[in-house]
């Protein structure tokens, strides 16, 4: 579970195009917003996957504090949306499930970061 150092970004000198901030607060806020991402559960297994290669279900549920249940939902929202990719696997003879953020899901974090640096940066200058 090594995780990278450093923020969600990949490593591009280059900042992110911000197109919208130029938008008034309201109007960043309620523009392309992913509300499948911005709900706490989801955005911290986003995130957590964004900085490992690779989590088990325990090593989430472990990290983000939350029950098999909550964890459970949330994973299956992801996956269903095609940003996260779940394996079922045996370790000898216990169940292991593993997530891992897919490309669609490095993307919708990616915009949606972008999308949030907007509003800050459009509120700040507002």
């Amino acid at each position: 579970m090594a995780a990278k150092s450093g923020a969600f970004r990949s490593s591009r000198d280059d900042k992110p195009k911000r197109e919208s901030s130029a938008l008034k607060p309201r109007e960043v806020a309620a523009s392309n917003l992913d509300r499948l991402i911005h709900e706490r559960t989801r955005l911290a297994i986003i995130s957590a996957l964004a900085v490992n290669a690779s989590l088990t279900f325990n090593e989430l549920k472990d990290l983000l504090r939350v029950t098999d249940g909550n964890l459970s939902v949330h994973a299956r929202k992801l996956e269903d949306a095609g940003y996260v990719a779940c394996t079922k696997s045996f370790a000898g003879r216990l169940p292991k499930t593993e997530y891992r953020l897919s490309a669609t899901g490095r993307r919708a974090l990616e915009k949606y970061l972008d999308h949030m640096e907007a509003l800050i940066h459009a509120t700040r200058e507002g």
